[in-house]
């Protein structure tokens, strides 16, 4: 089927190429910036979840076939690169990946935690590159580089589909939507980090308690 049609005249085209979905006239290479911003998208839900969950003194709120015994110890930013890297994929299959993955959470009702994301991805994933991409690899290959058996990965691709009643098609305002929500998101995490990286060279100036620091930091 091959990637939506980017090159189609539209508003966003300046967010896709900014995210690394289409290719630059200077044919620039190297890691996709989408890449990042899923991955850092991912790791503040898991983070915010886990907190409530916390916060309500639950371990988890619904167990599924997705959910490890322990959180693996790679991070989500490195194993996102590990299955750009081994699978070829194509970077919007990211994008799509993590449209998937929302129609998930909707339809079941999972909270996205460190127990169950990793195995979300690499099945997001894999299903984005066989409706998307022209050439995929099978599921014995994807398993080896999502770290999973190839018994249990068809396992969890069949009630991923189940899940979302085998609603793997995209439109291309649906997947535009998302990516400029990939961008409001990076902006909103770097408007935050910069009071929070001044907030740590003032207090490296003194050692006092700084109220404002203090209020912006727990924001």
């Amino acid at each position: 089927m091959g990637t939506l049609a980017l090159e189609s005249d539209d508003v966003r085209s300046d967010i896709y190429l900014s995210l690394g979905l289409k290719e630059s006239s200077k044919g620039v290479a190297g890691t996709p910036r989408v890449l990042s911003l899923v991955s850092s998208l991912l790791e503040r839900s898991v983070q915010r979840n886990e907190m409530l969950l916390e916060a309500k003194h639950v371990k988890d709120a619904a167990l599924t076939v997705f959910h490890g015994l322990r959180a693996p110890a790679l991070s989500i930013s490195k194993y996102v690169d590990r299955i750009f890297k081994y699978s070829g994929c194509s970077p919007s299959c990211f994008v799509v990946a993590q449209i998937y993955v929302d129609r998930f959470l909707q339809c079941t009702e999972v909270e996205l935690t460190s127990l169950n994301v990793h195995r979300l991805l690499i099945t997001s994933i894999m299903l984005a590159a066989k409706f998307m991409d022209d050439a995929f690899f099978n599921n014995a290959y994807y398993a080896k580089v999502g770290g999973v058996s190839t018994c249990e990965l068809n396992r969890l691709e069949m009630n991923f589909l189940f899940s979302i009643d085998f609603r793997l098609q995209v439109s291309v305002e649906a997947f535009g939507k998302y990516c400029v929500q990939l961008e409001m998101e990076a902006a909103e995490a770097l408007q935050i980090e910069r009071p929070m990286q001044a907030c740590r060279i003032k207090e490296s100036w003194s050692n006092k308690d700084d109220s404002t620091c203090a209020s912006t930091i727990a924001r």
